[in-house]
């Protein structure tokens, strides 16, 4: 069922414009991006071409096969319109347009007549109110979203279509990818257990990022999310969590809010991990897309004995366990004679403010190698000694060295800092200028395991 929304044979737009920024000249150029492979049909009664290609009055004028519907027009005319997908026998119906349930009782029964019409039709339908599908990999942008991301191997489930373009934007910016992105709007049809549960067997996504405001059936998705998340992790931003929002989030896409300690709760029984960021979803969604899971047994690497307390701090506050150096690790590290005789010979592993990337090389090296430590938060301050880009070249030869372990930046600086961030934003490895996000990034690798 899936199969025809996000790798269809076919779409006919219906609502085809080349109006300058509007939402339906958007959704032609995102479909004309996939036209090598599928054929796209523009329906406009009132153009006989939109950017040079064809217009069809109607869906039904089209004489060859239409799988997939996307409506962008008035809501008024949704009814009618599904009424013509419905004679065209289309499988499956993205309505982008709003003014459904969202916005009241009218819009209530407008929501049920579509749903009507698409149950009698065997229709399957998303949204209405909302941005539309991506699946990065089979070429499509089904959606209004201004740019198309790379491929990767996140998904992203919003009932925001704004919040979905700014992550997008922020991709292309930082080199990662999605494995598909889905703005559900009201639901109609369609629900967001629906999706994890596609999610779940798709073989390309990895982990799975959810923003949300409200649940209809919060009993039915704490079950489907406990099921999912034991096979892909499950990370979540929940807005309306103030009693303001709670109102907002009603004539935002028409769900319920509810109680925040209630949704955190079932949260935490479903084994979802939990996010009061946007920079922490994506930081920690990009975390569980580079990096292994691990066992929670970590150690800290730093030059600075400022930073090792912080993120000790932190590691506490989050519940990671700092693992006990093993004599062998002391002594490879004592026998090196390139850390400084004062190191801390305890973890938070401090190699002195004169560490230069040979103290870091051994070192790390050696907390590598002793087995029960699963991963390593590398941290450096800015010092007369410091080499950031050298000192990056050692974290990217030895996360080749063990790619089953987990190795973190911790990098923190200005100008002099930005050779060592750029060597390893290049190498795939995360870097943090704050210890909290390189903390918490490492606490989810765990959290899944």
């Amino acid at each position: 069922m899936f199969e025809i929304f996000f790798n269809p044979k076919s779409i006919a737009l219906i609502g085809a414009t080349d109006r300058k920024d509007s939402v339906g000249a958007g959704i032609v150029k995102n479909l004309l991006e996939g036209k090598e492979e599928r054929k796209i049909f523009l329906v406009n009664p009132n153009k006989k071409n939109v950017f040079g290609i064809k217009t069809y009055p109607k869906i039904t004028d089209i004489k060859e096969e239409v799988e997939v519907a996307i409506i962008a027009v008035r809501a008024n005319i949704v009814p009618l319109v599904l009424k013509d997908c419905k004679e065209k026998k289309v499988k499956g119906v993205i309505i982008i347009s709003a003014g459904f349930s969202e916005i009241g009782k009218e819009g209530e029964k407008l929501q049920e007549k579509i749903l009507k019409i698409s149950k009698e039709a065997n229709i399957r339908l998303i949204g209405p109110n909302c941005l539309g599908v991506i699946k990065p990999s089979n070429k499509l942008n089904a959606s209004f979203a201004p740019l198309t991301p790379e491929k990767g191997n996140i998904a992203l489930l919003s009932q925001s279509g704004a919040i979905i373009d700014s992550l997008i934007d922020r991709s292309k910016k930082e080199g990662f990818g999605f494995s598909t992105i889905i703005s559900y709007g009201n639901e109609a049809d369609l629900k967001i257990t629906d999706f994890l549960r596609y999610l779940k067997e798709d073989n390309e996504t990895k982990a799975i990022l959810i923003y949300l405001e409200g649940l209809k059936d919060g009993i039915n998705f704490i079950k489907v999310a406990k099921e999912v998340a034991k096979i892909k992790p499950i990370i979540i931003l929940k807005g309306g969590r103030g009693e303001i929002s709670q109102k907002i989030v009603q004539s935002h896409t028409g769900s319920l809010a509810g109680e925040d300690k209630i949704y955190q709760a079932a949260f935490l029984k479903a084994k979802i991990f939990q996010v009061e960021t946007l920079e922490e979803l994506l930081i920690l969604g990009k975390a569980l897309s580079f990096l292994p899971k691990i066992k929670n047994n970590i150690a800290i690497l730093t030059n600075g004995g400022g930073l090792g307390i912080l993120l000790a701090d932190f590691c506490e506050k989050y519940g990671l366990k700092l693992a006990k150096l093993k004599k062998e690790t002391i002594l490879k590290i004592e026998k090196s004679n390139l850390v400084n005789k004062n190191w801390s010979k305890k973890n938070p592993v401090d190699i002195i403010g004169d560490a230069t990337e040979k103290s870091y090389y051994i070192a790390l090296k050696s907390l590598l190698e002793q087995k029960d430590i699963q991963g390593v938060i590398v941290a450096q301050s800015i010092q007369v000694m410091t080499k950031p880009e050298k000192n990056a070249k050692v974290i990217v030869a030895l996360k080749n060295e063990f790619k089953e372990k987990a190795i973190l930046g911790c990098f923190i600086g200005g100008k002099i800092n930005e050779k060592g961030e750029k060597i390893l934003f290049k190498n795939g490895i995360l870097n943090f200028q704050e210890p909290k996000m390189a903390t918490l990034a490492m606490k989810v690798l765990t959290y899944f395991k």
